[in-house]
């Protein structure tokens, strides 16, 4: 691997975004609406949802959601590993059905393709997807919506572990690879719209960029875990740039 970790130039380092999706780039169209295929899936793999549909779930990923749900049940970490394939399957089955008119289901959030698109031009940035999402889901929604060009990168994703922080360390060693260069941990910016978004980038050693635009978490609950930025959403694209300029 080379050491290239300045690879644009000395003052302007390579940067590499990595963005959730739900409450980022893209909302569903009413709240709630991703229970319209876990819930038939957890019923179809486990024979129950648990407590799924009490659940509010934003900033957790997929492998986390079962668990919470299904812990009241008797189910274990082992116990869904263990049915991690049928899971995934019966996942994408329901999330095809629930989805098929796409564009109405989710709604890409104001100035995210404007930005995509800016920072896609711009030699100092990369992106890649950092989501609680299972990886088929992830790129299935930014599919549905169009915005599947902009990540080119290998992310990490909520089929991979129960714990969000564990994620950008795991897309980060899969760009060190494709990109061949020695990236460091401040190179890389977490966005997202919840307080686990910024706790896995600090808990990497990434910059935490956080969007005001989730349904959950307010401006205020986002600035007491210390974001290293804080932009109430995406459509200043000035203001964006700027902001990605200063981590």
């Amino acid at each position: 691997m080379h050491n290239q970790a300045s690879l644009v130039t000395s003052e302007e380092p390579l940067r590499i975004l990595l963005w959730d999706i739900d409450g980022t780039l893209i909302r569903s169209a009413r709240t709630g609406a991703f229970k319209d295929y876990t819930i038939p899936m957890l019923e179809g793999v486990f024979g129950t949802s648990g407590r799924l549909a009490e659940m509010k779930v934003s900033g957790m990923t997929d492998l986390q959601i079962v668990a919470e749900a299904l812990r009241p049940e008797g189910f274990t970490h082992e116990h869904i590993r263990e049915r991690i394939d049928h899971l995934r399957e019966r996942y994408m089955e329901e999330m095809h059905k629930a989805t098929s008119n796409g564009a109405e289901f989710f709604q890409v959030l104001p100035g995210v393709r404007e930005v995509l698109q800016e920072v896609a031009d711009h030699p100092r940035y990369q992106s890649a997807l950092v989501t609680g999402n299972i990886e088929a889901a992830a790129y299935l929604k930014v599919e549905l919506v169009g915005l599947s060009n902009f990540f080119s990168l290998p992310g990490a994703f909520g089929d991979e572990s129960h714990d969000r922080r564990d994620l950008p360390g795991l897309a980060a060693e899969r760009i060190r690879s494709k990109l061949k260069l020695d990236l460091l941990p401040q190179q890389f910016i977490v966005i997202g719209d919840t307080p686990n978004d910024i706790a896995c980038a600090h808990h990497f050693g990434a910059r935490a960029l956080a969007v005001g635009t989730g349904r959950l978490y307010s401006a205020e609950d986002l600035m007491k875990c210390r974001p290293d930025a804080f932009i109430p959403d995406l459509s200043n694209l000035e203001a964006v740039m700027q902001t990605l300029a200063s981590l």
